[in-house]
């Protein structure tokens, strides 16, 4: 897939999300990212693509941006501040506490060397949360077949990534998962109707097949070999050879006080 086909499918999603299975995911997805960013500190937090999504609306570090590759047509919910590739992000190494990627790595050209990107400018022990449409998924199914008969479900150009092999990709870039959410248990409806019909499927695809969500969203945490928190310098007495009592010599001097009384 080359760059010129990747920015078609980026833009492609974003009226995916108004459609009545769009708006679904969307509600789910804006749930659990208000849940997870709310109590993430910091200073810097960054927001790649979908602007339709506001994924930094619960967070309170000083500095919330949202980058994009290309220019809103509608629905932006936060200015976007920059268009870049995702590829090669334009900040420094280590200078941002937070970064979501929001359906991106399954639309990027390279989403290695995008996830490659985000590990160089996170600071240590600075996190990343990740949204994606889940393959082994009834969604997942639909669009397997969809691409065979040409009714399509889902934006066409996507390649959905697993969530077995996304973690192996952050293993490999030292990064590690702290927690994950999947949600959408809904099957593949094109209408509002028959979508909450479906609703009672939330609570039991949580308790009985929870893998299964269309949507998952995984956080991650930056991790540095060698690097350790620093806790409280406590105060150790220290011990000295004049300090120490023999133990017959204790006993002498009890002996000599009980004398003395």
């Amino acid at each position: 897939m080359d760059q010129q086909v990747s920015d078609k499918s980026i833009i492609s999603l974003a009226p995916w999300f108004d459609t009545p299975a769009g708006a679904y995911a969307r509600a789910w997805e804006q749930s659990r990212l208000d849940e997870l960013t709310a109590d993430i500190f910091g200073y810097n937090a960054v927001q790649l693509g979908l602007p339709q999504i506001d994924a930094l609306s619960a967070n309170r570090m000083p500095n919330r941006w949202i980058t994009d590759a290309a220019l809103p047509s509608e629905g932006a919910l936060r200015p976007v501040v920059m268009l870049h590739d995702f590829a090669e992000l334009p900040f420094a190494t280590q200078s941002l506490d937070l970064i979501v990627l929001p359906h991106v790595l399954e639309f990027a050209a390279e989403p290695h060397q995008v996830l490659r990107e985000v590990e160089r400018v996170l600071i240590p022990e600075g996190q990343v949360i990740i949204c994606g449409f889940n393959p082994v998924s009834m969604w997942g199914m639909r669009q397997v077949a969809g691409r065979m008969t040409g009714a399509h479900f889902l934006p066409l150009h996507g390649e959905f990534i697993s969530v077995p092999r996304l973690k192996d990709w952050l293993k490999l870039l030292n990064m590690e998962i702290n927690r994950g959410h999947f949600g959408c248990y809904a099957p593949p409806c094109v209408t509002d109707q028959w979508l909450r019909r479906f609703a009672f499927l939330e609570k039991a695809g949580n308790r009985w097949w929870p893998y299964l969500g269309a949507l998952y969203i995984v956080q991650a945490i930056k991790r540095v070999k060698g690097m350790r928190l620093i806790g409280p310098a406590w105060q150790k007495q220290r011990v000295t050879a004049g300090s120490v009592v023999p133990a017959a010599n204790r006993m002498k001097n009890r002996q000599d006080r009980h004398g003395q009384s």
